[in-house]
């Protein structure tokens, strides 16, 4: 097989892969959500495995204990994002009302600025209005209908079994893979594949307990601060702090604007500030260099990148598929800027043909 054979090939390959991915993203999400399971706890199964016990067991053990920990931190958390959402609707009219009041000298400024032509247009009662309905008829659409039920369905019936046999099974998968591998170019291919591996080993596990425990302790400090929604604000930072600076921004934002709203003096802004603050410090400098480390190799701005692209693209299944993925094109990119750097083509430039050397010698 020639190279032009071969990469016609791959790159057939590769569009099969993509349109694939396009026309089933819609039934892909369990099993995307459980093969990421199943890599997660496989080095857990590998030392089950070296203590005498069985795949089978090993599997069985681990993925209980998993789920067994999801279902009791759902059991903890559901009562008090319940009560926090029955005091949302108790104190949410007193909030739109403090900040409409809050606002009101603005809209007036801004009124006076306009001058008459259209400042009859900027109301922000109306505005409100609009933004709110537009908000419930979203949440209306993403709701309606059995999609929503039958995703959530798939997710809770088919990620369990779609993770037991993978994580039963992944060293004999990971075997026929590398058997299908291109013998001269083998030993190539499975060196960046192991980098990979330590790429998204650093971040999606490393990253997944930075946010695990950021949001715990977004939670608990905002919930001694005293704030309102403290519980719901605090895991909700953590978990989106898997996008970069969007979980410290937006949490931090949208609580001391609440804390604003809340507490009539600024000593408890402050500590709610604080909690952030910290927070950040924190991770900086003690959870992301001993949880992440620097073998990561993914710049922060290609990840959010990834991430919207992926979600644009494909969804929700895009999102979770967009770091892995984001993961393998820096580690080959990296590869092929290395092979170009030590080529001919970039040390000595494109060498003239026969008939340059010729002409020159005449």
């Amino acid at each position: 097989m020639t190279q032009r054979e071969r990469l016609t090939f791959w790159g057939a390959l590769l569009v099969a892969l993509i349109i694939a991915l396009f026309v089933l993203k819609g039934v892909l999400v369990p099993f995307v959500a459980g093969m990421a399971i199943a890599y997660f706890l496989d080095p857990l199964v590998d030392r089950c495995e070296r203590v005498g016990m069985s795949r089978t067991a090993g599997t069985t053990v681990v993925l209980l204990g998993f789920f067994c920990a999801g279902l009791g931190i759902m059991l903890l958390l559901v009562p008090l994002v319940q009560a926090q959402a029955v005091l949302l609707a108790k104190t949410l009219p007193g909030y739109l009302e403090r900040l409409v009041a809050f606002a009101d000298p603005v809209v007036g400024m801004a009124k006076t600025w306009l001058g008459n032509g259209g400042a009859e247009e900027l109301n922000l009662s109306a505005i409100a209005g609009k933004a709110g309905a537009w908000l419930i008829s979203f949440a209306g659409q993403v709701l309606s209908g059995g999609a929503a039920l039958a995703n959530l369905l798939s997710l809770l019936v088919i990620t369990p079994i779609v993770a037991f046999y993978l994580l039963r099974d992944w060293d004999r998968i990971v075997a026929a893979v590398d058997s299908w591998l291109p013998r001269a170019q083998a030993e190539t291919i499975r060196e960046q594949a192991g980098v990979i591996d330590v790429t998204l080993a650093s971040f999606v596990r490393g990253q997944g307990s930075v946010c695990l425990i950021l949001g715990i302790f977004y939670a608990v400090g905002l919930t001694l601060a005293g704030l309102d929604f403290g519980v719901i604000i605090g895991l909700f930072s953590g978990v989106i702090s898997f996008v970069p600076f969007v979980g410290s921004i937006f949490g931090g934002l949208l609580s001391v604007g609440l804390a604003a709203m809340q507490f009539d003096t600024l000593p408890p802004i402050a500590i709610v500030a604080a909690v952030f603050i910290a927070g950040q410090a924190i991770e900086g400098n003690f959870l992301t260099p001993n949880l992440v480390g620097e073998a990561v190799g993914l710049h922060p701005v290609w990840v959010i990148f990834a991430l919207l692209a992926g979600g644009a693209l494909f969804g929700f299944l895009g999102v979770l598929i967009a770091v892995p993925v984001a993961a393998v094109i820096g580690v080959l990119t990296r590869f092929a800027l290395g092979r170009y750097l030590a080529s001919p083509l970039h040390l000595h430039g494109i060498p003239p043909s026969d008939d340059e050397t010729d002409a020159e010698g005449q």
